[in-house]
């Protein structure tokens, strides 16, 4: 095993805007739900970010920030518009850059991924029902956006991104995968759009161009700006891996900084683990990084820096990630998530050794549910690094997945409340 020393997840990483992040290890976005009742940032977040930051990982991406407050991925989330104070994002921008770490706030908007606790209605490229068994009814109905909501939505996207930017965040990641809104744009499965937004690849991806041409013209050059893209849907007929290369493509001539890779949405998620097939072995490495095998290719590709993100647990996986391997490039930039609930401390085990966390698997026979446990079993962690207290990998997972259900349906109730309250936009 290499010295860690002189491992390259330790050296720097110079972005094309000009921007430096201090190593190759990121901490990817996880939704963390954890924002005070009127959706701001506040102490717990910040001492969070603070225990990442000082955890030694050189990039820190927030959980989803919302655009829109009409439309959130579920109760509690954290939502940047004209009307929430800035000063709590500042505080929070401060906490996540101690110890010398870049801070990129995720912005993000759900589209039809909507639950209909919190909204009834959603909107979405084409009145496609998120067709999950047994669990459809839990999500609101989609009508398909007019052209003004569409141009309403890209204007909301840089106006997030400059206020991010007002408050002291390094740069922004535009959040065009997992089946939220971008992603639902990007896939012919949930866009049947027949006019400019629809149909070709080309016209599809429209949305997330106009959106990056919007956000750099509101920020400085030097102001961080990603995309977050599948690699994949792991849908049949959805968005596949050639896609996903002809929009990295595309983004080539952009003024795009970094790229992170995932894959999957609610109706398959792949981001929670890659599902194996019965009888079939695979090395812990495979296992770990499950996008990184695609990842190569889209290197290929790339004038930007490409992160990848799946499951990495061990430095060994995440030191072959950035090496080449049969003449194909490694990675620029690895992101942890899981992980980082478990073990805020990684990267810093990591410069001392090989560290390695193990983060609870839940592999119910019902996807959906094996998917909500995972993500109730990891929020748990957030809520209890945000009160100073260290994380509990032991927890049973179907208490915990039935106390997150209750705590998610309180806070729609007060979400509700809140957003009846707000000034009409």
């Amino acid at each position: 095993m290499s010295n860690p020393r002189n491992s390259p997840l330790f050296q720097p990483l110079a972005l094309p805007g000009g921007q430096v992040i201090p190593n190759r290890i990121a901490k990817a976005a996880m939704e963390e739900n954890m924002a005070d009742t009127a959706h701001l940032p506040d102490s717990a977040l910040r001492r969070l970010y603070r225990a990442w930051a000082m955890g030694g990982a050189g990039l820190l991406l927030t959980g989803n920030v919302m655009v829109a407050a009409d439309a959130v991925t579920g109760p509690a989330g954290v939502i940047l518009d004209a009307d929430q104070p800035l000063q709590p994002f500042r505080d929070w921008a401060q906490a996540g850059q101690a110890n010398g770490a870049r801070l990129w706030m995720q912005i993000n908007h759900p589209g039809r991924q909507v639950y209909a606790a919190t909204n009834r209605q959603a909107i979405a490229p084409s009145v496609v029902p998120v067709a999950i068994e047994g669990y459809a009814h839990l999500f609101a109905k989609a009508r398909a956006m007019s052209d003004s909501e569409i141009a309403e939505v890209i204007r909301r996207f840089a106006d997030t991104a400059a206020l991010a930017e007002e408050a002291g965040f390094d740069g922004v990641q535009v959040h065009a995968a997992h089946g939220y809104l971008l992603s639902q744009f990007l896939s012919p499965l949930t866009n049947r759009r027949e006019d400019r937004w629809g149909g070709s690849l080309e016209n599809r991806a429209r949305i997330l161009v106009e959106i990056i041409h919007a956000v750099r013209a509101r920020v400085a050059p030097g102001f961080g700006l990603g995309v977050k893209l599948n690699s994949s849907d792991f849908q049949k007929g959805g968005f596949e891996a050639p896609d996903a290369v002809a929009v990295v493509r595309m983004l080539n001539d952009l003024p795009v900084d970094l790229v992170e890779l995932s894959g999957g949405s609610y109706e398959s998620p792949a981001m929670h683990g890659r599902p194996q097939q019965a009888g079939t072995r695979q090395s812990t490495l495979a296992r770990e990084a499950y996008f990184v095998d695609f990842a190569r290719d889209i290197v290929a590709e790339a004038r930007m820096p490409v992160m990848v993100t799946g499951g990495i647990r061990r430095r060994a996986t995440a030191e072959a990630a950035l090496a080449p391997e049969k003449g194909r490039a490694g990675v620029a930039m690895v992101g942890l998530a899981q992980a980082l609930a478990y073990a805020p401390d990684l990267p810093n085990r990591w410069q001392a050794g090989e560290a390695v966390v193990e983060v609870p698997a839940i592999r119910w026979k019902n996807r959906a549910l094996s998917g909500l446990a995972t993500m109730a079993l990891t929020k748990l962690q957030l809520r209890r690094l945000g009160t100073g207290r260290r994380p509990r990998p032991n927890a049973w997972a179907p208490w915990v997945l039935v106390r997150d259900r209750l705590r998610t349906a309180r806070r729609s109730r007060r979400y509700r409340s809140w957003l009846q309250g707000r000034p009409a936009a």
